[in-house]
């Protein structure tokens, strides 16, 4: 028996609520995301999208509903946040369960075509530095030309000073929109552990809640070096709020 759509939902709504508190003004990273895939696939009929590090698909689903026609791959190392979003998105998105950056990694998503636009945010900064270099290498790959690689996520300024303000300036405006809930990335996890509800799908997934965390804390200069290196033709922050920046990156 699957998971029930109630389940899902109340998990994937909490889930929504202590993500505010790790992405400043998250809806409209989102937006922004959304808008760069919108205009760089406006000539293709059937675009296909991959969402890196998805969880349970919050902005996969957003992408969904903004390009109908799109193909969208929801790719997460995690079966219970896959499962999650699958009970609770439905038929919208097909979901893959892939570790970003292990060996053949790519091969799982069973592409058939070049993709039209990568986007992933709040995920790739759990890469070593080393990883992302080649997850970078790897998407430019994949891409078509003209093709665009989004990443939404917490990136610092290059300057310590401009780093210490920009964090400063997002913490301000978390505390001014409420955006800080009592539920963070640990309380939600225990949480989880917690429900008998999602028991066996912990147990099926050998308990594990999420691949380990390697880390980086690369500037906005040294990810722009490492996409040039990994073929980009052109790469640049669109977006900035605080310490959070939309980049992208054109094949």
């Amino acid at each position: 028996m699957g998971m029930s759509t109630a389940t899902a939902a109340r998990w994937v709504e909490r889930w929504e609520c202590q993500q505010e508190r790790y992405a400043v003004d998250r809806e409209e990273r989102f937006t922004v995301i959304a808008d760069v895939v919108e205009h760089s696939t406006a000539d293709r009929p059937a675009p296909l999208v991959l969402d890196l590090g998805c969880g349970p698909g919050s902005l996969a689903a957003r992408l969904a509903g903004r390009l109908p026609a799109a193909e969208v791959l929801a790719v997460d190392a995690d079966p219970l946040l896959l499962e999650l979003g699958s009970a609770y998105y439905g038929h919208h998105l097909r979901y893959v369960e892939a570790v970003i950056g292990a060996p053949g990694w790519l091969d799982a998503l069973g592409l058939d075509r070049p993709v039209d636009a990568v986007v992933s945010t709040t995920a790739l900064h759990y890469l070593g530095e080393g990883t992302l270099r080649d997850v970078y290498r790897d998407v430019a790959g994949r891409l078509r030309p003209g093709g665009v690689l989004v990443n939404g996520d917490h990136i610092r300024p290059d300057a310590a000073a401009i780093s210490e303000l920009a964090a400063h300036v997002g913490r301000r405006h978390a505390e001014r929109h409420s955006t800080l809930t009592p539920e963070d990335w640990e309380s939600w996890w225990s949480g989880v552990v917690a429900d008998p509800e999602l028991a066996p799908l912990l147990s099926r997934s050998g308990g594990r809640a999420h691949p380990p965390c390697e880390g980086n804390d690369l500037s906005v200069s040294e990810h722009l070096t490492l996409l040039r290196e990994a073929g980009f033709a052109h790469a640049g922050a669109v977006w900035q709020f605080g310490s959070s920046h939309v980049v992208v990156a054109v094949r």
